[in-house]
């Protein structure tokens, strides 16, 4: 109670009611010793600690009340104030009440400050500090910090709201006033593709089953199903699958075989010699099979690189997973998300990374790249709610797929992407004439991953059963 007393609108008598606490702690504590005590048989210390006790709870008392008295003629917005103000202006109003050093009153700054740019000659925004003026959260009715108030133009109250408010939250809720304030902030663009800009006229066994890259012969690798062999681009991309696997994997590896970067051949993948290297431009890591060691001496005096048997390349290649499904993933290729007490994990897409604040239920920063421009995009959350986002004007990929029944659905990990702006997430998808999908919002993409249920978010991006599409 006395930290949320301090918090909510009178700082600086935190203290006093300490003294307080501890004053009358002297009493109880030992005013029964004091009654069970006979005749002079009580200490002098003891009656000092009582005496004590009495004087430190009646003198904080007396302060907080003088204290309280010089609040009431301090200065400060009443809502027979506000209203006449709202008046004076024509204009509907919000006010934020809170503290420049209360967490989520310092997230609500940069949004407060964003309206009442963005909507100046709409809505007026104003900024209460309660701490600096104690006064104004009594007069507001303030319980907790930051709370919303919604004003019409006659001044009325139309609604508040106790604690973190997202931009969009704000926007949405004023527009069920009739407040449309879309025009003010910028819309956002409307962007679709809903079909592929040209036929995808590759051959079906030349596409790699997770994604949807074109396979290099040399580097194919082949799982056996009873359905038929599913066919990947690579060693990597079958970590990746076998990283989220559903069936038993007891023996699973005895179905998988790799080409011979040598001689193109299949080769059993228990037993290949493996060899590892990273590109000297990108850092990313590659994998080459081969059908014996000395081959892979031959090519490692070539290339450079590790020779490493299959359960060491497991190990190298699963030690990065997505803290959202769980996938193997490269940090080359990942978004890099750190959860609220310092815990640093993977998002092997962009939307995954925005999953590990449902998945965890705690705050997040996402450090991810714009995938046309590399350039960086970093998102903060605040109790699901996008927080802060730089630049402020990066946009979401949400790359979908039309499926036989006619709805849509999620593309994949693979088709999914933050850009900048706009316009950059436009020229990619010139570039990849395969992708469809739309733009969203990134707040969009995370209130999203926010609606899924503990089931669901076990279920994310798992395979139930190896098989050819």
């Amino acid at each position: 109670m006395l930290a949320q007393y301090c918090c909510r609108e009178n700082k600086g008598n935190f203290a006093i009611l300490l003294v307080t606490a501890v004053g009358m702690w002297c009493i109880f504590a030992w005013v029964p010793s004091v009654l069970r005590s006979k005749g002079d048989g009580m200490s002098k210390a003891l009656k000092i600690l009582v005496v004590a006790g009495l004087i430190l709870s009646v003198a904080a008392i007396v302060h907080i009340k003088q204290r309280g008295k010089e609040g009431d003629s301090a200065a400060g917005p009443s809502t027979p104030a506000m209203a006449a103000m709202c008046q004076a202006s024509g204009l509907p109003r919000l006010v934020d009440l809170g503290a420049d050093k209360c967490v989520p009153c310092k997230m609500m700054a940069p949004i407060l400050e964003e309206l009442k740019e963005q909507c100046k000659g709409r809505l007026e925004v104003v900024f209460v500090d309660v701490w600096k003026n104690p006064n104004a959260g009594s007069e507001h009715g303030v319980k907790l910090i930051p709370t919303q108030i919604f004003y019409d133009a006659a001044g009325k109250e139309l609604f508040r709201h106790e604690g973190f408010y997202s931009k969009e939250d704000i926007l949405a809720k004023w527009k069920e006033f009739g407040v449309d304030l879309s025009d003010f902030v910028g819309q956002l663009p409307a962007f679709e593709r809903l079909a592929p800009a040209q036929p995808d006229t590759r051959p079906k066994d030349a596409l790699c089953y997770m994604c949807d890259g074109s396979i290099d012969v040399k580097t194919l690798v082949t799982v056996q199903t009873d359905k038929g062999p599913v066919r990947l681009c690579g060693p990597h991309c079958y970590f990746i699958m076998y990283s989220c696997l559903t069936e038993d994997k007891t023996g699973f590896e005895k179905k998988v075989t790799v080409t011979d970067w040598a001689t193109g051949r299949p080769v059993a993948i228990t037993e290949a010699a493996f060899l590892s290297g990273e590109g000297e431009a990108t850092g990313r890591p590659w994998v080459k099979a081969f059908a014996g060691r000395d081959a892979a001496v031959a090519e490692r005096a070539i290339s450079g690189g590790s020779i490493l048997a299959l359960e060491s390349l497991a190990q190298k290649e699963m030690s990065h997973r997505c803290g959202f499904c769980d996938r193997a993933c490269y940090p080359q290729d990942a978004s890099e998300v750190i959860v609220e007490g310092g815990v640093r994990t993977w998002g092997c897409c962009s939307h995954c990374a925005l999953g590990v604040a449902a998945r965890t239920g705690k705050d997040i920063e996402v450090r991810e790249k714009d995938r046309l421009t590399k350039q960086p995009i970093v998102v903060k959350t605040f109790g699901g709610n996008v927080a802060s986002l730089e630049p402020a004007t990066a946009v979401a990929w949400f790359g979908q797929r039309q499926k036989p029944d006619g709805t849509w659905a999620s593309a994949g990990c693979f088709h999914q992407g933050f850009f900048t702006n706009a316009d950059n997430l436009k020229k990619w998808v010139e570039q990849n004439p395969y992708e469809t999908g739309r733009l969203i919002r990134i707040s969009q993409a995370l209130a999203d991953k926010m609606k899924l249920s503990p089931e669901q978010i076990q279920k994310a991006c798992k395979i139930g059963e190896c098989s050819p599409k």
